[in-house]
């Protein structure tokens, strides 16, 4: 049925719930998983050049091993499985934008993601970033809750 799924992390426990249902789905078709964490950009409101700029990099360094890690945790859960991976990180202000694309790039033929993230007051409703991932998509998206 499905031959390649697209698993997007955040490292939040319910992304973790939306990866094992898609590994466990992955499994029983024979299919892949790509596993993507999108990387929120650094953004700072400051005059000075030289604080940005190492502000910046720190950021970006912490966030870069982050999502490496996320990743990691996914393509480590999916070998313990039998399933085979690969994964990737992007830095954007629009994750959805992103899951979608990359979803195309890698012809993904699914995506699965959790109802809701990281994001505030959003963990209480469908996340905005599902809901746009849900009107953009043009493959299936299986949400977890």
């Amino acid at each position: 049925m499905f031959k390649h799924i697209l698993l997007p992390t955040d490292g939040s426990d319910i992304s973790l719930r939306g990866v094992q249902l898609g590994i466990e789905l992955a499994r029983s078709c024979g299919a892949r998983i790509y596993a993507l964490h999108v990387i929120p950009p650094f953004h700072t409101f400051t005059y000075v050049a030289e604080m940005l700029a190492a502000t910046e990099a720190t950021y970006m360094e912490g966030a870069v091993e982050r999502a490496e890690h996320y990743v990691a945790d996914v393509r480590d859960l999916a070998a313990k499985a039998g399933v085979a991976s690969d994964g990737g990180h992007v830095v954007s202000d629009v994750p959805s934008d992103w899951i979608v694309h990359e979803a195309q790039r890698h012809q993904c033929d699914l995506i699965v993601m959790a109802s809701h993230g990281w994001s505030g007051i959003t963990k209480l409703l469908l996340g905005s970033e599902t809901q746009r991932v849900l009107q953009t998509s043009p493959v299936p998206v299986l949400v977890c809750r």
